[in-house]
């Protein structure tokens, strides 16, 4: 009797001990093996990809937790509006998933838990899984991709776009109805073929191919009920004029453009054609330089109204600008549509995409973001990526909640200068001369250069910092 006794313990000792095994998901260990292959009948891995990293909760700006959002509180209202409808965070697929910590000068630095380290199919389907596990414990409903960054290039045309197909899918039955893409775009140029650009390649063959990759980019992205798509020029520019045609190139990007809007119309597709301005990387002469290039472009071929701009910050410090004069410079054009929240390092010459950190700068951000009264449909997205020298993967989380908080704080400090009022009297106080009928004339185009003549001579000569213009414009 105390033997049955005993044998019947230590069989729920043996139930107790093996519950928590069972309720547990598998997880991909440091050092890669049969955990993450491929061991089940679908022959997709299905673990968690982030143990031990919980939802990331808003704790406040007195918190040391280093998972918590300190500024960033989604449903808090600011300025008559949630702070996630001002912001509408994407996670980038590339740099979060296909980042390598590779640069001009070294070798890749980082391999995460669940690579295997070839581009096949099964590949690409566990990181759609792990980027969706990241954007559910990050809380962002938005993420953005490159079509040859979730899916492999195939050995023809047809095979690319199946393999885009089979991880489409899964991204759609993953992402449910609460999560969709900022936008998505069409990779082209890191392909060997791209080597002169797409949509200004010399190459007929190569500018059809293109604008088969745009077109299927762009169902795609309709597809999985995308927001917006980007046209990301990375190579549409020339090395010399000797041996380029640059009016005929822009008037073969024109077309290319042309024949975009019209095929977006023909399947329905609603989300707003963005163009994002890209400097010096990497060809020398980018077509699309800077906002106001990308706007005269736009003008010039009649494409304003159907366009918006994708602004990048370190795109805008290449050009020579900060981001503040490139998002104000869209703005002011009716342009702004959406933001790749990054930043670069003014002692380096490329574009590093780092995590946007600096309080100041995310402050001028959010200040042209009011002003245009919000991104949406666009919205920002981390086209940033972790350091070189950065290998944990609890590191993913961590920049995105310090870039996230940070242009949080930018957004609480532009409602504080609203409130304030001085920054406002300040502009409008260099500007006080034309606060008068003959200021009003001249804003509104109606003061001719006799008038003004007769005018500077009743003056005199003006004194400095305009004190003596100010004095008579009252008078």
């Amino acid at each position: 009797m105390e033997g049955w006794k005993l044998l019947l313990f230590l069989f729920y000792l043996n139930l107790v001990s093996f519950a928590p095994i069972v309720a547990a998901p598998p997880t991909c260990p440091v050092n890669i093996g049969t955990e993450c292959g491929d061991g089940n009948d679908s022959g997709e891995w299905k673990g968690e990809f982030f143990p031990g990293i919980p939802k990331i909760k808003y704790e406040g700006p007195s918190s040391k937790n280093p998972l918590a959002f300190k500024w960033y509180n989604a449903n808090e209202e600011i300025l008559g509006k949630k702070m996630k409808d001002w912001m509408r965070f994407s996670v980038a697929f590339w740099h979060t998933f296909r980042g390598t910590g590779g640069d001009p000068f070294g070798a890749p630095t980082k391999m995460w838990p669940w690579e295997d380290g070839t581009n096949s199919l099964s590949m690409a389907k566990r990181r759609m899984r792990a980027n969706f596990e990241f954007l559910e414990k990050l809380g962002v409903d938005r993420w953005c991709f490159h079509d040859r960054d979730i899916a492999p290039d195939g050995n023809t045309l047809q095979e690319s776009n199946s393999n885009l197909d089979e991880v489409v899918a899964l991204a759609k039955e993953l992402q449910g109805e609460k999560i969709r893409p900022l936008w998505g775009t069409a990779q082209l140029f890191m392909h060997p073929r791209y080597m002169h650009g797409g949509a200004t390649s010399p190459d007929l063959g190569v500018y059809a191919y293109a604008a088969a990759q745009v077109k299927k980019a762009m169902e795609v992205t309709h597809y999985l009920g995308g927001e917006n798509y980007v046209f990301w020029g990375g190579r549409e520019g020339y090395q010399t004029l000797l041996n380029t045609d640059m009016e005929r190139e822009l008037d073969h990007m024109a077309r290319f453009f042309e024949a975009s809007i019209a095929y977006k119309k023909k399947i329905g597709f609603n989300g707003t054609l963005l163009i994002e301005p890209k400097p010096q990387e990497p060809t020398k002469h980018q077509y699309d330089w800077d906002a106001a290039t990308a706007a005269n472009f736009l003008r010039k071929y009649g494409l304003i109204d159907e366009f918006k701009l994708n602004i990048e910050c370190n795109h805008a410090t290449l050009s020579g600008h900060s981001c503040h004069h490139e998002l104000e410079t869209a703005r002011i054009n009716g342009l702004l549509g959406n933001i790749d929240a990054n930043t670069g390092d003014p002692q380096i010459g490329w574009d590093t995409d780092q995590f946007l950190m600096d309080i100041g700068e995310a402050t001028l951000v959010m200040l042209s973001v009011v002003r245009n009264g919000g991104l949406a449909p666009g919205g920002f997205n981390f086209d940033a990526k972790l350091r070189r020298e950065s290998t944990d993967v609890e590191d993913l989380f961590i920049a995105h909640v310090a870039g996230m908080d940070t242009l949080a704080r930018g957004l609480r400090n532009v409602a504080k200068l609203i409130g304030d009022g001085s920054l406002a009297k300040l502009v409008q106080k260099r500007y006080q001369s034309f606060d008068t009928e003959l200021g009003a004339e001249v804003e509104a185009g109606k003061a001719d250069f006799e008038l003004l003549e007769r005018k500077a001579m009743e003056w005199g000569e003006p004194e400095v910092l305009s004190a003596k213009q100010v004095k008579i414009g009252k008078t």
